[in-house]
C-alpha cells in the first residue's frame, strides 16, 4: 500500500510538473507571437508613414474627380481645394485614417490575432475577390505542392545519403560532397535561371515557368501532367541549391556521434553496425532531425519569393512580392500571421516531443526549465 501510494504521488507530480512546463511554454510562445506580429504591422505601415501614402493617393484621386466633373469646372480655385479637401476627410474617416497610427495598430493586431484579416487594399483572388483568406487560399495549395516536394526529397535524400557517406569517411564520394559543398552558396533562383536558359531557352523541351499550360489540358490527367512538367525546373532549382550542403552538414553531425565513445565500445563488443546507426548514431540525433523536419515544412508554407517570381509560380512568395510592391497591408500581414501561428505552433508541440524522445531534457521542477 505504502509503495503504491508512493507512485500515485509521484505521478501526480509529474503530471503537475509537466501541466506547468505547457502551460508556461505556452505562454512563452503566445508572447513571442504576439510581439512578432505587432512589429509585422508596425513594419508593414512603416511606422505609420503608409498612411501619408494612402492619403496622397486619396487626395490625387478626389482631385482628378473633382477636377473632371464639369458640375465644377467653373469654380474657383479655393472652393475647389475646398471641396477636395471636405471629400478627403470624408474618406480619411471612412478608412479609419483620422484616427492615429498607434491606436489603429493595436485594432490591427486584435484582428490579425483573431484570424480576422479582413480585405485587401489592392490586391485581389482569382475570383476578383479581396478577401485576404480567399487570396491566401488560392496560392497556399501551389505553394505547398511545390516546396513541400521539393523539401520532402531534399530532407530525406540528405539524411540517407549524409548516414552512407558517415560509413565511408574519406571515400571518393566523402570527399566530392566536400568538394561541392560551396556552390549550395548560390540560391535556387540563381540556378533557375541557369536551367530556364538551358531547358526552356535552348533545348525547349520545358516550359519557362508558369503553373500550367496555356490554355490548361481538358482533361484531369493532362493537366496533371502539364503541372508536372511545369515543377520540373523549380524543383530541380531548389535540391541543387540546398543538395550538397544538407548532405554534408548531416553527415558531419553524424560522424561526430559515430566518433563517441560508446561507438567504439559498441564496436568492440561486436555489436553490428546497423544496429550502432540506430541505438546509437540516429536516436540522439533524433530530436534535430525532427526539428529540421518540423521546420522544413514550415517552412515550406511560406515559399520563397524570388524564386517563384523568376519561374512566375503562383505561389505565396509571388503574392508576397506583390503585396510588398502594392503596399497592401492587410496581405502582408495575414502572410505573416499564418506563418506565426504555425512556427508557433511546431515550437510549441517541438519542446513536448523532445521531452519525450530524448532522455537528456527534463522537464524541471521548477519554471518548466530543461
Amino acid at each position: 500500500m505504502a509503495e503504491q501510494k508512493t507512485r500515485k504521488r509521484r505521478f501526480f507530480q509529474t503530471t503537475l510538473r509537466l501541466l506547468r512546463y505547457v502551460v508556461i511554454r505556452g505562454l512563452s510562445v503566445g508572447v513571442s507571437v504576439v510581439i512578432g506580429v505587432y512589429l509585422t504591422i508596425y513594419i508593414a505601415n512603416m511606422g505609420g508613414y503608409v498612411d501619408k501614402i494612402k492619403e496622397s493617393e486619396i487626395r490625387q484621386q478626389v482631385a482628378m474627380s473633382v477636377h473632371a466633373n464639369p458640375q465644377y469646372k467653373f469654380l474657383p480655385p479655393s472652393k475647389q481645394k475646398e471641396l477636395i479637401d471636405q471629400r478627403v476627410e470624408l474618406e480619411k474617416k471612412r478608412l479609419g485614417l483620422d484616427k492615429p497610427f498607434i491606436l489603429r495598430s493595436g485594432k490591427y493586431l486584435v484582428q490579425a490575432l483573431s484570424l480576422n484579416l479582413g480585405r485587401a487594399e489592392h490586391l485581389t483572388s482569382d475570383s476578383g475577390s479581396r478577401k485576404v483568406w480567399l487570396i491566401l487560399a488560392e496560392r497556399l495549395p501551389v505553394t505547398v505542392l511545390l516546396f513541400c516536394t521539393a523539401n520532402l526529397v531534399l530532407f530525406f535524400l540528405g539524411v540517407f545519403l549524409a548516414l552512407g557517406l558517415s560509413r565511408k569517411y574519406g571515400s571518393l564520394w566523402d570527399r566530392v560532397v566536400v568538394a561541392l559543398a560551396p556552390t549550395s552558396a548560390a540560391p535556387a533562383w540563381f540556378y533557375g535561371i541557369i536551367l530556364i536558359l538551358i531547358f526552356a531557352a535552348i533545348l525547349k523541351i520545358l516550359p519557362f515557368g508558369g503553373l500550367v499550360d496555356a490554355p490548361p489540358p481538358p482533361t484531369r490527367f493532362g493537366y496533371v501532367l502539364s503541372v508536372l512538367k511545369h515543377m520540373v525546373l523549380p524543383l530541380m532549382a531548389w535540391i541543387m541549391s540546398g543538395f550538397f550542403i544538407t548532405v554534408y552538414n548531416w553527415r558531419t553531425f553524424f560522424l561526430i556521434y559515430s566518433s563517441e565513445d560508446y561507438v567504439d565500445m559498441a564496436r568492440a563488443k561486436g555489436v553490428a553496425d546497423r544496429a550502432i546507426e540506430r541505438r546509437y548514431i540516429l536516436r540522439p540525433t533524433l530530436p534535430t532531425i525532427i526539428t529540421s523536419f518540423a521546420l522544413m515544412l514550415i517552412s515550406a508554407w511560406m515559399g520563397a519569393i524570388i524564386t517563384e517570381t523568376v519561374f512566375n509560380w503562383p505561389g505565396l512568395g509571388q503574392l508576397f512580392y506583390a503585396a510588398i510592391n502594392a503596399f497592401d497591408t492587410p496581405v502582408i500581414v495575414g502572410e505573416t500571421m499564418i506563418y506565426a501561428y504555425l512556427l508557433a505552433i511546431t515550437v510549441f508541440f517541438l519542446d513536448i516531443i523532445y521531452a519525450l524522445v530524448d532522455p537528456r531534457i527534463k522537464v524541471g521542477a521548477k519554471g518548466g526549465g530543461r
